[in-house]
């Protein structure tokens, strides 16, 4: 027998130390680690952790193997790992009927355990015992059974543990929006039991399921059916909401130690290199101690100051906290693998030195990790004084496995018994090195031959759908319809994947099920859905949108390929020509660049070699799963929306007896989702004919009748929306549901109604009168009163046929309004039928996890309801019905409006810098103002004008609020051959260059007319100047700037960059700010660290009590003119500062400055808040600035509070 080699020797010594610290602990039945001798259960995540010192070893062997030994050694080895990884696949298949029920729910009720029993892999503690949602230890397996799989191991078994898995990916895909315990099984800081979105699951999610895509389980030995699938655009809002928190690590904690796992080994989820070093140089200077690392600041466990009778702290406890946090030697053995993996010598050189340093000598001289070093008892006060200078004491588990396992792994990385590609089979290491560009494959089809030819008159020749056979094209929806099929399991009554909208990137790739090449049209072309895609130019700007997102977003192979379809809805209204909007876009594609993305225009069959393809092999003939269920015979079953009014794409090369069970089946699905028609047409108008009903009569009776249906015997009065119009007097702005006059002029007479014998409403009457109706309106209107007493599942059998149902008729009236481009019906009867944006929690769940709150409804605060954290679709929808006071277009609009809000937020994440907080409810009035204050007109024209706008003007116009951009808003011309009534109106950006030379030298002018005082009392708004249409901004327009910038910086809560913390700083030196009434006490810095998320909403909310937005800007700059002394030598500024009197002071001295120069009558004030409209709409710069007078304010507010002894204020 050989000697051993030098490494050999080494080896043997590594391989002791795992079998004396690790293995030993290993259950010889089920394989499962217990935490310690005296703390039997086993964590999930800690078992994964502990067993890659031996997955490792094991490789180290294979590699380096003197002796046959060596091999068996390296095969026992790896043996241990396949038993730990299927003694923790044993724990989760047991729970099955939970991973089931979490798809659809995500209630922390209904997750996996954390823990189980070592011995017998059942649960130990009850489902609400313990924070058991964990989605990072999920993650965490399914990321080493893929690297352990693609190392070689064979670790699944069979088909139905495939089927598990799968819909385990399923399980973590809606990490995103899923708050949970976190890795500290902790949650909220306050250790209350709190679940909060936290950036260590996310981004283990993420890692896992781009690890695990397209995987096969079986390795070697699989074949398609083992193969794993997952949806790139779940990934991808993984990564984006990653990109957004980091470097905070959730809402309490402004940084943990915890996310060197994902920014470096294992997970490697964050792409951009920077924010990697912004994070690790957050947790070094933050955290780092003379020990290791501390897990978060203010971390309670362990210390001497922690009271071990009670789990929660009690929040002011958290102060107690600081500087003497446990420090963990675990996190210095993430900084040598980071380190082998950066190939950063120097940093693994010194963090070896430093944890050699620290590590406990057992018998025999082996080297065991501690969890964790505390402060000794009898050393506090001196650890308070002095930071990291006392000498710590090791508590807790010895060996701490989890930390014991990185040790031995980081050894045998620096030492060069394994490679860093050896534990990361998967590549993922290489996520930050640069990406090759992207270029977008974009196809146009013509729905058919007719559009063809239309096309082709234009000089742009494409194929159409019947044309590119044997390929096929289908609408996105199926696709999600085809991939709720995925991973369904009898055996285990496994459902497969939730029925959820696919992303664009999801439908840019190819798709071959059943030896057939599918390519799907991407979901935003699809007004099977929602309104937004009925109107061209929203289809052009989500295209340009979408391409964007493919070019920075694709990290498959081979390239995206978008088809884009142009259908009959994209004609002009006579279908003679092709909508402008969309021929000039398919002339930008043709160009080869498009909204900054780089595309290629060209037909499918060019594009099949270098597209990616998935192949769907789960519809395959041969497997098990039947695509028609029993219960699929209920067409509600198949999709949510089974009331809309488009199918598919007709393929007329098929004929009924050669289609196949899938055809019959894409058939069915196409089927259930299409729409008959039942209304009668419009009849022609003479000249004699005036309205059937008029909006008069329609407006009361629908009240009386809607009042009668609820039971009551007063009118049903409409929600008004109270906002300031800026003029003299304050109106109020009616954003009711259908285009209705004030109530005050309703006639007596209400004699428009059929009656019958007992004076009630005719229904069946009303439904011949259906065919008398000259407008879409009146249609409508006679269906909402059948909505309203017979409710939407009423059969009219209009025309003697049966089963015609009030909703249907809805539906076809939704698709001829959309057809008209009629915004203000297709909004309310949106909202009547519910339709729901398919993507609307999502969209929901892109602003919060940008650390944007969300609030519904109009202030204050009992309607006004907030959305903190991410809600299930249907929850979401209810409350926004709630919130919008039954008023249907409110609801439908503020839908719409978290729909664009999330488009920008994706794309455009600057313009939400230092906004915390977004109020639909008032920035649907600040929109209605705008539309009020720029075409001088009331607030119903106003509202009516808002409802009427198409999605890209409103798209638009949110755009300019929050962009902060000066622009104007005008009356245009309507093309003729619409048939809409309301004021057609363009929305332009003013820019302040745009001020002629003439104009600015007007200032002077303007001053001097201010010192003569004009005799007439102007509105605070100014009149609009009457050469508005030359895009300049008139001196009248202009005086209102800054109350229009206040007012709109109020309703988007946008506050000066790093207001918070500076608050966070006055409060340490007294005892509270008051506003309004409400008091900010400066017990919250004792719980909350100045930078945390969850101190800049407490600040929010009490900001937010103010119902006025340009009053709460004022109270921000007090509040930032207050900070400057917080910056000064005192230790103290008094007591309770009362922000709202130094505005009123401010005020008054404003006004005093004003009536000494004479300006007595146009000094109108503000009935609410007594505030001058003048001071609103005051620079904050210069003599007469707000900051000026507020300067003084506090000077004078403090004065009694500062000390004497100091240079006194002027």
């Amino acid at each position: 027998m050989r000697s051993r080699s030098n490494s050999g020797v080494r080896l043997d010594g590594y391989a002791r130390l795992v079998q004396q610290t690790i293995l030993c602990y290993q259950n010889p039945v089920t394989g499962l680690l217990s935490a310690s001798h005296e703390q039997k259960d086993a964590w999930v995540r800690d078992n994964i952790y502990s067993i890659l010192a031996v997955w490792g070893l094991g490789m180290a062997y294979r590699k380096n193997a003197d002796r046959d030994e060596d091999k068996a050694k390296a095969y026992e080895l790896e043996q241990n790992v396949v038993k730990l990884m299927r003694g923790l696949l044993q724990c989760m298949m047991r729970q099955v009927d939970k991973v089931e029920k979490f798809k659809h729910t995500q209630s922390t009720k209904d997750s996996l355990h954390a823990k189980y029993n070592t011995a017998t892999c059942s649960t130990v503690v009850g489902d609400d015992q313990w924070g058991h949602l964990q989605v990072d230890a999920t993650s965490l397996y399914l990321l080493f059974l893929a690297q352990m799989t693609a190392s070689g191991l064979r670790i699944i078994f069979t088909l139905d543990e495939v089927a598990f898995i799968q819909n385990l990916v399923f399980y973590i895909e809606a990490a995103y929006k899923v708050a949970d315990y976190g890795m500290w099984e902790r949650g909220d800081k306050t250790n209350q039991g709190i679940p909060e979105l936290n950036a260590s699951s996310v981004g283990m999610a993420k890692a896992a399921l781009e690890a695990i895509d397209e995987l096969d389980l079986f390795g070697a030995h699989g074949g398609r059916k083992s193969v794993i699938h997952v949806l790139p655009d779940e990934v991808e809002h993984c990564q984006s909401i990653l990109f957004s928190m980091l470097p905070r690590a959730s809402t309490s904690k402004e940084i943990d130690a915890g996310l060197l796992s994902i920014i470096s080994f294992p997970a490697f989820a964050v792409e951009d290199m920077n924010l990697v070093n912004v994070t690790k140089n957050e947790i070094i200077s933050k955290l780092q101690g003379r020990y290791g690392c501390c897990r978060f600041l203010r971390d309670g466990y362990k210390t001497p100051r922690e009271d071990p009778n009670r789990l929660h702290y009690d929040p002011a406890e958290l102060k107690l906290f600081e500087n003497i946090e446990c420090e963990w030697p675990i996190f210095w053995t993430y900084f040598i693998i980071d380190g082998v993996f950066s190939g950063d010598a120097v940093q693994v050189q010194e963090y070896r030195e430093a944890l050699e340093g620290i590590l406990i000598r057992g018998k025999n001289g082996i080297h065991l990790v501690p969890e964790l070093y505390a402060t000794p008892p009898n050393k506090v006060d001196e650890e308070y004084k002095n930071p990291h200078t006392v000498d710590r004491v090791p508590l807790g588990k010895l060996p701490h496995l989890w930390g014991q396992s990185l040790y031995i792994l980081s050894s045998l990385l620096a030492e060069g018994f394994l490679a860093a590609g050896e534990i990361d089979p998967l590549n993922r290491r290489f996520s930050t090195s640069v990406k090759p560009d992207v270029v977008v494959q974009v196809t146009v089809l013509a729905e058919n031959n007719h559009i063809k030819d239309l096309l082709r008159k234009h000089g742009i020749d494409v194929q159409s759908i019947a044309d590119i056979h044997p390929i096929r094209v289908q609408p996105g929806r199926i696709l999600s319809h085809i991939y709720a099929k995925l991973g369904r399991n009898k055996n285990m009554k496994l459902s497969g994947r939730p029925y959820r909208p696919i992303g664009v990137l999801g439908t840019s790739k190819l798709y071959v099920i059943r030896n057939q090449i599918f390519t799907f049209t991407p979901q935003f072309t699809d007004q099977h859905h929602f309104y937004l895609a009925l109107d061209n130019e929203m289809i052009v700007e989500m295209l340009r949108i979408e391409l964007a997102y493919l070019c920075t977003c694709w990290r498959m192979t081979g390239r995206p390929t978008l088809t884009f379809p142009i259908t009959h809805t994209m004609l002009i209204n006579d279908g003679s020509d092709i909508h402008p909007a969309v021929l000039s876009t398919i002339r930008k594609l043709e160009d080869g660049y498009f909204g900054g993305a780089r595309v290629k225009l060209g037909s499918l069959t060019e594009f099949l070699t270098t597209s990616f393809y998935t192949y769907l092999t789960f519809l395959d003939p041969d497997c098990d799963e039947k695509l028609f269920d029993d219960d699929d015979a209920s067409e509600g079953r198949f999709s949510p929306n089974s009331d809309s009014d488009l199918g598919g794409y007709l393929e007329d090369t098929y004929n009924q007896e050669s289609q196949d069970e899938l055809d019959q089946y894409i058939n069915h699905l196409l089927q259930s989702t299409s729409l008959k028609c039942y209304l009668p047409p419009l009849r022609k108008k003479t000249s004699e004919d005036s309205h059937v009903f008029s909006a008069i009569h329609s407006t009361r009776d629908i009240l009386s009748v809607m009042a009668k249906a609820k039971g009551l015997e007063i009118p049903f009065v409409p929600m008004t929306l109270p906002t300031k119009i800026l003029s003299a007097h304050r109106k109020s702005l009616n954003l009711v549901d259908s285009p209705q006059p004030l109530l005050k002029q309703v006639p007596e007479g209400d004699s428009q109604w059929p009656r019958d014998d007992h004076g009630d409403v005719d229904c069946e009457k009303l439904v011949e009168q259906l065919k008398d109706c000259l407008n879409l309106q009146d249609q409508a209107d006679i269906l909402y009163i059948l909505y309203v007493i017979k409710g939407p599942s009423w059969d009219t059998n209009l025309s003697g046929q049966h089963g015609v149902t009030v909703q249907n008729l809805l539906s076809e009236l939704y698709g001829k309004a959309g057809l008209n481009q009629e915004w203000g019906l297709i909004r309310y009867i949106s909202g009547l039928l519910r339709k729901k944006v398919e993507v609307l929690a999502e969209a929901c769940t892109d602003l919060l996890s940008h650390q944007t709150q969300l609030t519904v409804g109009l202030p204050p605060e009992p309607r006004e309801k907030i959305i903190s954290a991410p809600l299930p679709p249907k929850e979401l929808t209810k409350l926004i019905y709630e919130a919008s006071g039954e008023d249907i277009s409110i609801a439908v609009l503020t839908q719409e409006i978290v729909v664009y809000l999330a488009m920008y937020v994706r794309a455009q994440p600057s313009l939400f810098a230092e906004m915390l907080r977004l109020r639909i409810g008032l920035i649907i009035q600040v929109m209605a103002t705008e539309l009020a204050r720029s075409l001088n007109c009331s607030g119903e024209e106003a509202s009516e004008s808002l409802m009427n706008l198409s999605p890209f003007d409103m798209k638009n116009l949110l755009h300019h609020i929050l962009s902060g951009k000066e622009f104007g808003v005008e009356r245009s011309m309507r093309p003729i051959h619409s048939s809409t009534s309301s004021p057609a109106i363009s929305i332009h950006e003013v820019g302040h260059t745009g001020v002629t030379k003439t104009e600015r030298s007007g200032i002077n002018r303007l001053r001097s007319e201010m010192k003569q005082k004009s005799s007439t009392p102007s509105s605070p708004t100014g009149t609009s100047s009457s050469d508005s249409g030359g895009h300049h901004i008139g001196w009248g327009e202009r005086q209102g700037q800054w109350l229009r910038r206040r007012r709109l910086d109020g309703a988007i809560n946008r506050v000066p960059v790093g207001f918070y913390q500076k608050v966070w700083k006055i409060l340490q030196k007294c005892h509270g700010l008051s506003i309004d009434g409400y008091v900010l006490p400066s017990s919250t810095t004792r719980e909350m660290t100045p930078q945390e998320i969850k101190f800049a909403v407490h600040v929010e909310s009490v900001l937010n009590r103010v119902p006025q937005p340009e009053y709460r800007q004022l109270l921000v700059e007090a509040i930032m003119v207050l900070t400057l002394l917080s910056d000064t030598e005192m230790n103290s500024i008094g007591g309770i500062i009362h922000v709202d009197q130094i505005v009123q002071v401010a005020n008054q001295l404003f006004l005093q400055d004003q009536m000494s120069i004479g300006a007595m009558d146009t000094l109108e004030k503000d009935p609410a808040t007594g505030i001058c409209h003048f001071f609103y709409d005051s620079a904050p710069s210069g003599a007469y600035g707000t900051m000026t007078y507020l300067t003084k304010a506090v000077a004078s507010h403090l004065q009694e509070l500062l000390p004497n002894s100091g240079c006194q204020m002027q």
